[in-house]
């Protein structure tokens, strides 16, 4: 888990890696090039059923030529080395489900290289989870997560990077950590780039190219293993890089209590009233905070509030912020909310038939580098190809995945 920027003005170390993990759904078909807009213009389609990844709109975000695009990544951090293309990038506002099935709408940047290829490789990039709607890469020009596609498309891949349910343009409450949702907001998404782009002559790979950051680690590794067991009819599983992901979050979010971590009763709030909405952790919230904090904290994490606001909002620790016995349950987790933190525990326990490359910092101080060391151990035990790689120019969560970014887009092009 892991705050992307609290909103970039608390800390510039930011994500808030919240940990995504996700069941395998079963495939309900993808739309194909007829539902799409056509690239370069925005337009709406009200008419349209409710098929999964059908898109509803598109909206023009960037137009950049090579040294362009090296301009941002050079400000964002990143090496832009190995920067060929300009790129072209959209928000995508697509038909997905919500938690319970029900349709709705979600919103994804979608970055396209201009280049001549007409059969593009794509890459499905998970970002760690915000709290404000506002932050991430379909609306902010500033993000990250925006920079990232960037890179990717400047290769020459295609981008799907997915703002989640409740997120950009997306209605409602971000559902944090909840499992289907973790995985239907990125397939359909990746229906609704394949649909979009059709509509200019090109088309997608089968094999998706699968990475993320922070919460985006463990959402990597679900939307991997649901792929490969088939959840879509065309998208098959290509690579996998997961990059200081929370894979114990049972751990993470002891540690949270303990107050061990960067952040930790930021983190710990945010994971309490999102879980209290779909699972119910307390009765009222004086049950879970002190006072006066138990008549403000669920008003805050609505979506519309930014990491700054929150975070002035909020005390510096854990044992400030929470009751005694609500700590207490999340070192001792018991009952559904152990079964739950278990299957987000286990999002490496599988047997990837791509390659898999797990990046981390042992400067990282708001994801512990444990938790890379607990999905190589999965994935050990599987017999699954893997590598682990401690990215030692890191000085903190966010540096780790600018440093890291260079290496997987070496290997994902280095995948056949």
């Amino acid at each position: 888990m892991t705050l992307t920027r609290l909103s970039g003005r608390i800390s510039t170390s930011g994500v808030l890696a919240l940990v995504c993990a996700a069941t395998v759904l079963a495939g309900t078909g993808h739309a194909d090039g007829r539902d799409a807009s056509a690239p370069g213009t925005s337009a709406t389609h009200p008419q349209q059923a409710a098929a999964r990844g059908s898109v509803v709109s598109v909206t023009p975000v960037l137009d950049l030529d090579a040294k362009e695009v090296e301009a941002r990544l050079k400000k964002a951090g990143i090496d832009e080395r190995q920067v060929r293309h300009g790129v072209r990038a959209y928000r995508i506002v697509y038909r997905t489900v919500d938690t319970q099935g029900r349709p709705t709408t979600a919103s994804q940047l979608v970055a396209v290289p201009r280049n001549g290829d007409r059969h593009l490789r794509v890459v499905s990039w998970l970002h760690g989870t915000e709290v404000f709607r506002g932050e991430v890469a379909s609306v902010n020009d500033e993000s990250t997560d925006r920079a990232t596609a960037l890179l990717f498309a400047s290769t020459g891949l295609a981008v799907s990077a997915p703002d989640y349910l409740g997120l950009g343009e997306g209605p409602g409450s971000h559902p944090y950590g909840h499992p289907k949702a973790t995985v239907t907001a990125p397939v359909d998404g990746l229906r609704a780039a394949r649909s979009f782009v059709r509509r200019d002559g090109r088309d997608l790979d089968r094999r998706v190219l699968i990475s993320g950051f922070s919460q985006g680690g463990p959402a990597t590794m679900m939307l991997g293993r649901a792929l490969q067991r088939g959840t879509d009819p065309y998208f098959r599983l290509g690579a996998l890089a997961p990059i200081a992901g929370p894979f114990d979050l049972t751990g993470f979010e002891a540690a949270a209590a303990d107050d061990g971590i960067a952040r930790s009763s930021l983190y710990l709030a945010y994971f309490a009233t999102a879980w209290n909405r779909m699972y119910g952790l307390y009765a009222t919230p004086k049950d879970a905070f002190r006072a006066p904090y138990d008549k403000t904290v669920e008003s805050l994490f609505d979506g519309n509030h930014t990491g700054e606001e929150i975070g002035a909002a909020l005390p510096r620790t854990s044992k400030e912020l929470f009751t005694a016995d609500f700590l207490d349950k999340i070192r001792n987790p018991t009952g559904e909310l152990r079964r739950n933190l278990r299957v987000l525990d286990t999002t490496c326990d599988w047997r990837p038939q791509v390659p898999v490359h797990v990046f981390h910092s042992k400067a990282d101080e708001d994801v512990p580098f444990k938790n890379a060391e607990h999905c190589a151990r999965q994935l050990a035990v599987n017999g699954a190809a893997h590598q682990l790689t401690e990215v030692d120019e890191a000085t903190s969560h966010s540096t780790t995945v600018v440093k890291a970014l260079p290496e997987v887009v070496r290997d994902f092009h280095a995948v056949r």
